[in-house]
């Protein structure tokens, strides 16, 4: 059974939405590179009682999906955190979908040895031999970092069987979303066995944007879970998903500040096991930040702790007022869904 919002919250714990909105600023960070068709970054911080929270789902997101986002918010900045288990997270580099040439100069942005890197394939207008190319350049640049390619659904699914059978050489850990649909994950999956290929295969969207975030794990669909705690509604609801799906997971942002970074290692040193590297080190892909610690990995790691927000820097990446209502109000909405699911 899906965990539900009212596990987390109740009327009478929830904070009031003229407190939330009266403590909230919004932002716009830009990006070294573009990510997932963006340039900047815009969100919303939260101070409240037990720190800071921040909603950042993306402006295309509907008030339905983007209430669990309000909901880990206001987690973290009311209710603060689960008791960590661990004081360090092993965490991957990102690879945005560039060009081979470029993966130098975005890897080495990353403080450290680097030692997993998640490479973003399947890019719209891309074709599969860019991405091969893309993660060759990796192996190259970093050849005793473990590999990892994220498709975000991009495939279809006979795309993503030749895919898989030409990257094999690669050795990757696993491939994340290889297609769209919970139905094509399990075709996917039988015919990959049929064919003597072990490659693992994870789930993201099917996970996050799906009513029952179990079902990938019901239907046998995903070897992985990837878990990221603010679309899933906060830490202690990702906790509750993690546990009733039985599967290794892997905690990953959702291309926040470290802010919304801060609850993505909270859910990860909340977790019995982590056999993989987290996708938590997409600050570095950012060329600002709300924070003068800012929570970067270094050799891989990033430490439990804390996050200040620094009012400077926060002034000056603040959004101009109509965009600050446009938020707002897209706030006043998810406030309303979460109402309704309590």
């Amino acid at each position: 059974m899906e965990p539900s919002l009212s596990s987390l919250w109740k009327m009478d714990t929830l904070p009031q939405l003229s407190e939330v909105l009266a403590h909230s600023v919004v932002v716009q960070i830009p990006m070294r590179v573009k990510f997932r068709g963006v340039h900047f970054r815009q969100t919303m911080l939260f101070e409240g009682e037990s720190g800071w929270g921040e909603f950042a789902p993306f402006v295309e997101y509907p008030p339905e999906e983007s209430a669990h986002w309000l909901a880990s918010a206001l987690e973290s900045a009311w209710l603060g955190f689960p008791e960590p288990i661990r004081s360090v997270i092993p965490v991957n580099s990102t690879l945005p979908a560039v060009d081979a040439e470029q993966v130098p100069s975005v890897l080495e942005r990353y403080q450290g040895d680097i030692r997993e890197v998640k490479i973003k394939v399947a890019e719209r207008g891309q074709s599969l031999a860019e991405d091969i190319a893309r993660v060759s350049a990796v192996h190259r640049y970093a050849p005793d970092a473990r590999l990892k390619v994220d498709a975000n659904g991009g495939w279809t699914l006979e795309e993503a069987f030749e895919a898989i059978q030409r990257l094999e050489e690669f050795e990757l850990l696993y491939v994340e979303q290889p297609v769209a649909s919970v139905d094509e994950l399990v075709l996917l999956r039988d015919r990959l066995k049929a064919a003597g290929i072990s490659a693992l295969i994870a789930a993201d969207e099917s996970v996050r944007k799906a009513q029952d975030p179990l079902y990938v794990a019901e239907r046998g669909a995903a070897d992985v879970l990837i878990l990221k705690a603010a679309p899933l509604g906060g830490v202690r609801r990702a906790l509750n998903i993690c546990e009733q799906a039985g599967l290794p997971v892997v905690v990953s942002s959702a291309l926040e500040s470290s802010v919304g970074i801060r609850s993505g290692v909270a859910l990860a040193a909340s977790l019995p096991e982590l056999p993989f590297g987290c996708g938590l080190g997409t600050v570095s892909l950012m060329s600002a930040d709300v924070t003068r610690d800012s929570l970067c990995a270094r050799d891989g790691i990033i430490p439990v702790r804390d996050v200040e927000v620094d009012e400077r820097l926060v002034s000056s990446v603040l959004v101009d007022d109509d965009t600050r209502r446009w938020w707002h109000e897209r706030v006043r909405a998810c406030y309303r869904v979460i109402e309704e699911r309590l």
